[in-house]
């Protein structure tokens, strides 16, 4: 390299290190050549010693000049950015944008010429509530013990809503309409939260974080089909794993409309931002609370589910935060759980240590993340535990209760004509083995080529050549599990009597919640490996609570060939805690046991915790006809007043309803 070269590089390596000063920094190039000119005039008469000698004096002279910016920069009152989200519920990226054809989202498509697109973006849950408890604190809900559907777990209290911190700030806070953050409301975290807070009521020149919720694309609005459809749904594309009914046909099509009508929703909260004559000094984030909404995309651990639309507009006032131009698409990784330190970081606020994700923009930036974590927990009445890591190619997904069918019957999911229709088709063996998988067991673990296979279907996982993929993602998921100190292997009917006087969250930083070895037999009761039963049975009489129930977890998975541990299994039906208890009937149940286990199952029904009561009415929703001995325990139960949270009633109904009242 010659020395001019030498020189050159090494202006420039110094300069990238003030890359937050752009269009700014080109000037003070200008200004250093020209002073630099001035100190020496007569520099092209001199030899290369003297040649170096000014590029030298340019170096320092233009960094001297660029510290005195930044430190001027330091003295005064940052100029805040407005930051707009408009949040749309259960989509995918089905939108012109990410190329989809059959999409009508004209304002999303315009805003997208203006904005950065992330085609990486993902929710840390498949539904609502957890993904949303995500956002709000930039902690992992299954940390905190807020995976499940609808709890109402409490959190620490130095867990804040992320809002708080822009309140402090000087921030104005709003949130129109939906909150659903799955764990006890902070309300405080808001200047307005209802169905008519707005930026506008603000004081003159205060900077504000607005929030507006579009409910329009939400589940809800394919339980009534609608007469007339502007999307032809002879033409809708239907995914490999979908069979090609004509209820189908018209739930996907009746959703097309319901995009076009959210796509004209965010025109106008768009509109009004320019009407105000706020869009040149609001940054505008769009994108959707998870993927969705037909069966196997919501609630589901696949790219339909997780995978979601992340527009990002700067104006020309604070184009400085953007990291690509506008109209350019990125391939970094970003999750739900970066979005909280994310905001405050584009607010020049610290972000707090407890928070569990990565500022991706804005002046507290961190290193772009390698993967993107998920979980699936409790969905309404159904119980499942679901981890997935994601980098740029593969999703892995670990099953640890591979017996779980996918498609376990959720009464708000079934409210879609589509379910009724694809389970039909099952039961009568008319579909294919793709569409067939959906409504049997799943295996331990499953991987796939997002670029060759963007639909998941084809499981990559027992494939010798992606051994080495398949290591590297399982040890991800591993060391995600450990660092959060994750508190989702505690079955949830456990939850009242394990916490107590503390939160999840530091009950699962405590010394009483033995994570390692609980890991340690979860991963081998969801493997069903045969060679694992000894070690199983082993387990069964452990002092710990929770690695019991993984053990008799373990055997539920392997079925009759747990036969060996059927002794213990029956002294296991006396446990201490009903959530071990009624493991150990559904594991007899599998070895042919009837009487005893239908003993355990009815008790379980009038147990205080909820959450046992739900889990002894999924194992009776397994047991179908024999079930019926329980008719009346169960109708009893039934009999209660249903509320949006009453999932044991849910699940009582829809026994009820399959068994008859007796």
């Amino acid at each position: 390299m010659s020395m001019r070269s030498m020189v050159y590089v090494t202006t420039m390596g110094l300069l990238r290190r003030f890359q937050r000063i752009k269009g700014q920094w080109q000037l003070f190039l200008v200004y250093g050549l020209r002073l630099s000119i001035f100190i020496r005039p007569g520099w092209r008469h001199r030899r290369n010693n003297s040649l170096i000698s000014y590029f030298m004096k340019y170096i320092l002279i233009t960094l001297l000049l660029l510290s005195f910016l930044v430190e001027s920069k330091a003295g005064k009152q940052p100029n805040l950015p407005n930051i707009l989200w408009i949040v749309s519920e259960d989509n995918s990226p089905l939108i012109g944008a990410y190329g989809d054809a059959f999409a009508t989202t004209p304002n999303i498509d315009n805003l997208a010429k203006r904005s950065v697109l992330y085609e990486n973006a993902f929710a840390t849950a498949p539904v609502c509530a957890p993904a949303r408890s995500t956002l709000i604190t930039g902690v992992y809900p299954t940390a905190m013990g807020t995976q499940h559907m609808r709890s109402t777990n409490p959190i620490p209290s130095h867990i804040r809503f992320f809002p708080h911190y822009l309140r402090e700030a000087g921030y104005y806070t709003t949130n129109n309409s939906k909150k659903d953050y799955n764990t006890v409301d902070q309300p405080e975290a808001w200047d307005e939260s209802s169905n008519t807070a707005t930026y506008k009521n603000r004081k003159p020149g205060q900077p504000f974080f607005a929030v507006f919720n579009i409910t329009i694309s939400h589940e809800s609005s394919l339980h009534q089909p609608a007469a007339q459809l502007r999307h032809d749904p002879e033409q809708v594309p239907i995914p490999p794993y979908h069979p090609n009914t004509p209820e189908m046909r018209h739930d996907w099509a009746q959703y097309y409309d319901k995009i076009e009508d959210m796509d004209a929703r965010v025109g106008e909260i768009l509109q009004e931002l320019e009407d105000a004559g706020l869009a040149d000094s609001t940054i505008v984030f769009y994108y959707s609370d998870h993927g969705g909404v037909l069966g196997r995309s919501k609630r589901f651990m696949y790219e339909s589910g997780l995978h979601v639309p992340l527009l990002i507009h700067f104006p020309e006032m604070h184009q400085d935060f953007a990291q690509e131009k506008a109209g350019s698409t990125t391939d970094r990784i970003v999750s739900f759980v970066d979005f909280a330190p994310t905001i405050l970081s584009l607010a020049d606020i610290e972000v707090p240590e407890h928070m569990q994700g990565r500022a991706f923009l804005g002046r507290k930036e961190t290193a772009p993340r390698e993967y993107a974590f998920s979980f699936r927990g409790r969905m309404d009445e159904r119980i499942d535990m679901v981890r997935s890591v994601r980098d740029k190619q593969y999703r892995y997904i670990r099953n640890y209760m591979p017996h779980k069918t996918y498609g376990q019957y959720l009464e708000y999911l079934w409210k879609a004509p589509s379910m009724a229709s694809w389970e039909r088709l099952y039961k009568e063996g008319k579909l294919d083995e793709v569409q067939a998988r959906f409504w049997e067991e799943k295996p331990a673990e499953e991987l796939y080529d997002i670029h060759a296979d963007p639909h998941n279907v084809y499981n990559l996982a027992l494939a010798p050549e992606y051994e080495e993929v398949m290591d590297r993602m399982r040890q991800a998921n591993l060391r995600w599990i450990y660092e959060i100190r994750d508190v989702g292997f505690l079955p949830e009917g456990m939850f009242d009597g394990l916490a107590n006087d503390i939160t999840l969250y530091e009950y699962g930083r405590s010394g009483e919640y033995d994570l390692e070895s609980i890991v340690e037999i979860a991963e081998l009761a969801s493997l069903a490996r045969l060679e694992n039963l000894p070690r199983l049975i082993e387990r069964l009489d452990d002092p710990n609570p929770v690695i019991r129930y993984w053990a008799v977890t373990g055997c539920i998975v392997l079925g009759n060939e747990a036969r060996p541990a059927e002794k213990k299994l029956k002294n296991v039906l006396n446990d201490p805690l009903a959530a071990v208890r009624i493991a150990a009937a559904e594991a007899l149940y599998g070895m042919g046991e009837k009487k005893a286990v239908l003993d355990v199952l009815i008790t379980a029904l009038k147990d205080p915790s909820k959450m046992a009561r739900v889990q002894a009415l999924n194992v009776l929703e397994i047991m179908g006809e024999d079930a019926r001995p329980a008719t009346s325990a169960i109708a009893a139960l039934a009999s209660g007043h249903l509320e949006d949270q009453d999932y044991d009633i849910r699940a009582a109904n829809r026994l009820v309803q399959e068994l008859g009242n007796d």
